[in-house]
């Protein structure tokens, strides 16, 4: 495990070194600072960022509470070290992890040290995985922006490349390993098969009507009947597309709703 830092903070000098002599002992301690008074405990705790904090309860300037309100956004494993034991209770309600009164038996002290050592790195796992949470969600988020720019197509024309929007789409018809891509008076052959395509599409604006052909949902006019309880699909360019028999059912349950 990786040394944890430590910051005491007591305005006795000889208390503070006292601690820091403990401290020194422990092999799982790396950096240890000292503060002795309020401002100074305040700008220690907040430029440092220790894993874990000795704290004692008064002090010139204020008291050891307040150094805990500046660190209330990411507070470290607090250890209370003090000569009053009257202030226990609101020290674990500001979720100290021990409270150890003076004068300090070393065993009492390596206690409460075990314990902070354990809240710190519990603190530490909390922070990795809110960290691992927080690339997913940004691994995800660029995801669908990829998704987002990969769902527009280039296409070839006249020894040109058009981009077409995904908006400007009436139908895509499968050409063995290719897409027929139908805008307004014109098409273009696409080099991707129908099925890797569709993946790309939002289905909130596209709908597969048969093995072979996709529809922008904003250009369908209607519905008609075929022989045989087929439906014909009828676009808003005056184009028409056959519904598959897979397919239909499914379509005609979102129209009955």
């Amino acid at each position: 495990m990786t040394p944890l830092s430590v910051l005491v903070v007591d305005d006795e000098p000889l208390a503070r070194r006292r601690l820091m002599r403990m401290l020194a002992r422990m092999d799982w301690i790396g950096r240890i600072d000292e503060a002795g008074d309020l401002p100074q405990a305040c700008d220690q705790a907040e430029t440092l960022r220790p894993d874990i904090l000795l704290l004692d309860i008064q002090m010139p300037g204020g008291t050891g509470f307040q150094v805990l309100e500046r660190l209330a956004h990411a507070p470290p494993a607090v250890v209370f070290v003090t000569a009053f034991d009257h202030h226990a209770l609101r020290a674990f309600e500001a979720s100290a992890v021990d409270y150890v009164t003076k004068p300090i038996e070393p065993a009492r002290f390596h206690l409460a040290m075990a314990r902070a050592r354990q809240a710190a790195a519990a603190r530490a796992q909390d922070d990795r995985i809110a960290e691992l949470h927080e690339t997913i969600a940004a691994l995800k988020r660029a995801l669908n922006r990829r998704d987002q720019r990969g769902a527009e197509f280039w296409v070839r024309s006249q020894g040109e490349y058009l981009r077409l929007a995904p908006e400007t789409v009436l139908r895509f018809q499968a050409e063995r390993d290719y897409v027929r891509i139908h805008v307004a008076g014109a098409d273009y052959l696409y080099q991707e098969n129908l099925a890797s395509l569709e993946r790309r599409l939002d289905p909130a604006e596209f709908i597969r009507i048969h093995r072979s052909t996709i529809l922008r949902r904003d250009a369908i006019l209607r519905f008609r009947p075929a022989p045989f309880s087929a439906l014909i699909a009828v676009l808003s360019d005056g184009s028409e597309a056959r519904v598959g028999r897979t397919y239909a059912a499914a379509i005609r349950a979102g129209l009955a709703r």
